[in-house]
């Protein structure tokens, strides 16, 4: 499914930022764009769990290194509120890019970037796409894929079908409402996917799905 990456009402996102200038900066930069609204700025993990389960943002924009503890970690109590998470780092490494894939994000940005890069990588991540700066997502697959090995076990019916908008960007929230099943029975479905490829995050089993044939 095609994507627009410029939506018709502007992208909420939660602002995750312990360096009050810099968040400072984003927040006022985009104040007036019509295109991102910052509904809260954070500057650690404990209360960007807090934010995004009271605002349910379309996006988390995460510095990955906050006073109690690494951002990278924290990524899949995001998810969980239907948000999707777009890193924001200071190293553009494959490894980092790697890491902060298997942790579940949607992708990697760096803190040099310009603001019209910054704001286009969030509107593609809100829009289900995988955004990793640099040029870097052809060596996050190459890395992902060449740890892991499809272990070859038939994926059900319903698996597929999670897979599928899995593979389309879709959130867990999203793909509970687009198959009418509860959380709870994603999350299981999705787990059981991981398993059966091998993979530890979304973005390493759809990457193995499509080494291996299985979105054809």
């Amino acid at each position: 499914m095609a994507h627009s990456p410029h939506p018709s009402r502007p992208v909420r996102a939660v602002l995750v930022e312990d360096h009050h200038m810099v968040a400072e900066a984003i927040r006022l930069a985009w104040a007036d764009s019509g295109e991102v609204e910052v509904v809260s700025t954070v500057g650690s993990v404990a209360a960007a769990l807090v934010e995004v389960r009271r605002h349910r943002p379309d996006v988390v924009l995460l510095d990955r290194r906050l006073p109690d503890g690494d951002g990278l970690d924290a990524i899949p109590g995001f998810e969980e509120w239907g948000a999707r998470v777009l890193v924001l780092t200071g190293e553009a490494s494959v490894s980092v890019a790697a890491r902060a894939a298997e942790a579940g994000a949607a992708g990697l940005v760096l803190k040099s970037a310009r603001l019209e890069n910054l704001t286009e990588a969030v509107l593609r991540v809100a829009a289900g796409e995988v955004v990793f700066d640099g040029g870097l997502l052809g060596g996050v697959l190459d890395q992902l894929t060449g740890r892991a090995k499809s272990g070859g076990v038939p994926l059900t019916v319903r698996e597929r079908q999670t897979l599928l908008l899995m593979a389309d960007g879709a959130s867990t929230e999203e793909i509970g409402e687009r198959m009418g099943v509860a959380r709870n029975t994603v999350r299981n479905h999705v787990q059981r996917v991981l398993e059966k490829l091998g993979a530890r995050s979304k973005l390493e089993a759809v990457a193995i799905a499509r080494r291996d044939g299985l979105l054809d």
